[in-house]
């Protein structure tokens, strides 16, 4: 019997599974009903008055923006470019001030949706409300049926992984979506960078759901899965962070031992805030919002690789993922 068609029925079927799943479970609902709140918050943005890039241009005005409410003639004259409008948020409910421009206060809210809610706050609800997908289907009474036909045990683990991968991807696919198409309907932004969030999201979400797999195989249970993933989530996110730290500002005191371990920990986890950090630079924010300190430095050092970066990420999963279809091919039943 040809392996092949067998384990890409088996990899179709699993992630099927996994989907009729998510809508048993409520979980398809749970988020999609998120994503159109974060949709209709979206849908009542609006940036009123005059922002600086829509009045005619003094000849020998300077690059740079003053908010409105600091601004004189003296400060016109100068030719400094003063920022005026106004940014409604929940449909007049809350305001402030445009501090430098129309598209660069509509991009603002986008890097808070993706960057923060989404890329932080999102990734990590959805590693807690997955997590359970794996134990619950590797119980003796769950899966023996599937074992007994010919199938290997690899691409059940690869179908599930895959399936939950996908489920999520569809996910950020609708709010990102959404949420841009009601920003641009609400304020005349349309902003294509927005969208380099979906494939970011997913290579975030995936490499840390690489783990929750191995430890739903390892332990078959829930609640080890959610805690270890999110420990191990602010693990990497510490030893980013730190690595950044000693190579942006020569840390003094730092031996040569402990200086090669921040950096083969540095290259060998995840890396979760470098992903923000080129979501951050796709957006060009920082002409308009302040970003992390040691990511500055370490980009001033041309020290930051953020192709590499997610390279070693996507590999770091791949060998966690293959230790669980190792664990899960000698597990006994």
């Amino acid at each position: 019997m040809n392996p092949v068609p067998s384990t890409i029925r088996t990899v179709r079927w699993m992630v099927r599974d996994t989907f009729r799943q998510s809508v048993s479970t409520k979980l398809f609902w749970v988020m999609l009903g998120l994503t159109g709140l974060c949709t209709a918050f979206c849908l009542g943005i609006s940036v009123s008055g005059t922002a600086a890039e829509d009045r005619v241009k003094h000849p020998d005005e300077l690059p740079t923006y003053m908010p409105k409410k600091y601004a004189d003639d003296k400060v016109k004259a100068e030719g400094i470019r003063v920022a005026g409008g106004e940014v409604s948020l929940g449909f007049g409910l809350f305001k402030f001030e445009v501090t430098k421009s129309r598209a660069d206060s509509v991009k603002l809210i986008q890097l808070w949706l993706a960057g923060v809610l989404a890329d932080t706050a999102g990734v990590l609800l959805a590693l807690l409300w997955t997590a359970g997908f794996l134990p619950g289907f590797l119980e003796p009474h769950a899966v023996t049926v599937l074992l007994a036909k010919p199938a290997p045990r690899w691409a059940v683990l690869l179908g599930k992984y895959a399936g939950v991968v996908l489920f999520v991807g569809l996910q950020a696919v609708l709010f990102v979506g959404g949420t841009w198409v009601a920003t641009g309907l609400a304020t005349g932004v349309w902003e294509g960078a927005y969208w380099y969030a979906v494939p970011l999201l997913v290579v975030n979400f995936a490499v840390f759901y690489a783990v929750s797999a191995f430890l739903a195989v390892w332990t078959r249970s829930t609640v080890v899965a959610v805690f270890g993933t999110l420990l191990f989530w602010l693990l990497c996110w510490g030893m980013n962070f730190t690595h950044h730290r000693v190579v942006g500002y020569d840390v003094a005191g730092l031996t040569p031992a402990a200086a090669f371990l921040i950096d083969a920990g540095y290259w060998v986890l995840p890396k979760p805030l470098d992903l923000s950090g080129i979501f951050f630079d796709a957006l060009r924010a920082g002409d308009y919002s302040a970003p992390v300190p040691e990511l500055v430095a370490v980009k001033e050092r041309g020290a930051f690789h953020p192709e590499l970066s997610v390279v070693t990420s996507l590999l770091f999963a791949a060998g966690v993922l293959s230790l669980a279809a190792y664990e899960f091919r000698t597990m006994d039943y």
